[in-house]
């Protein structure tokens, strides 16, 4: 079984500047990803990341996510996805330098959309990397779409389609990027609280209180985030999902299996 571990552009840059990588975080989640390859030379990653304050500026500002019409200048296309590829090639050499065997693998060379969605991706290099050993590196990207000229495919739709259209079935997925899912919005109500655990039996309360992001993000808040990955648990009951921030360990931690009580984990019961 496969660990997918998406490393969120919230967290690996800030999102409220412009092309503005965090360097120290990102160094240190390549560290704790590759202490955890030592200890379980077992454990098969794939990994992803969010494009942050690169890939989502160029997307907003010339459209690409609404869809390019019919003769349209693709320009902002190409800038979003060269900005997309900058930012992966500094997570791809940082967790190289790490010492985990990162290969990056550009999605947009071999997917196509249709509706905003995800219609065809050759996935065969993906298994080919993990069969070698290697830690395959995905990121969210443009793509061509068949019905509305663009598209933006977020990094969680990407795995989605790993987990549910492939053999690549995840036993877990690690999200890093808010610290927890919360009863309401923490930086605006002092008194929410963390949701530990989502099952079926509180999904619909925490969905009501689940916003959208606090700076330019294309593929959707922290709402379109859960409800995809509650989708997956409907079509994989024995997954896991695990939400939780960038702090020293956690990462670590978490992929240890250790029980630390931080973030929020999603399963079906």
């Amino acid at each position: 079984m496969y660990t997918f571990v998406k490393l969120g552009g919230s967290v690996i840059t800030d999102k409220a500047g412009r092309e503005a990588p965090d360097r120290p975080v990102i160094a240190r989640l390549a560290a704790e990803l590759a202490a955890a390859r030592r200890a379980s030379p077992g454990l098969r990653l794939i990994l992803g990341h969010g494009s942050g304050s690169f890939g989502h500026h160029y997307a907003a500002r010339y459209g690409v996510h609404r869809g390019l019409a019919p003769g349209s200048d693709y320009t902002g296309f190409a800038l979003t996805a060269a900005a997309a590829l900058r930012l992966n090639r500094i997570v791809v050499d940082t967790l190289l330098e790490a010492g985990v065997p990162a290969l990056a693998l550009q999605p947009s060379a071999a997917l196509q959309a249709a509706g905003g969605r995800i219609a065809a991706w050759e996935t065969g290099p993906i298994a080919e990397a993990l069969d070698r050993g290697l830690a395959p590196v995905v990121h969210g990207d443009v793509a061509f779409d068949r019905l509305q000229g663009s598209a933006i495919i977020s990094t969680e739709a990407l795995l989605a389609h790993l987990a549910l259209a492939t053999p690549l079935r995840p036993a877990r997925i690690v999200l890093v990027g808010e610290a927890a899912v919360y009863t309401a919005d923490p930086r605006v109500n002092p008194g929410a609280e963390r949701v530990p655990l989502i099952t079926a039996a509180n999904l619909d309360t925490v969905l009501r209180g689940a916003g959208g992001s606090h700076a330019v993000d294309v593929t959707g808040g922290m709402r379109s985030k859960l409800e995809l990955m509650w989708r997956l648990i409907e079509a994989l009951p024995d997954l896991e999902v695990r939400l939780i921030g960038p702090d020293p360990g956690n990462l670590a931690a978490v992929l240890a299996g250790e029980p630390v009580d931080v973030g929020t984990t999603i399963r079906l019961r």
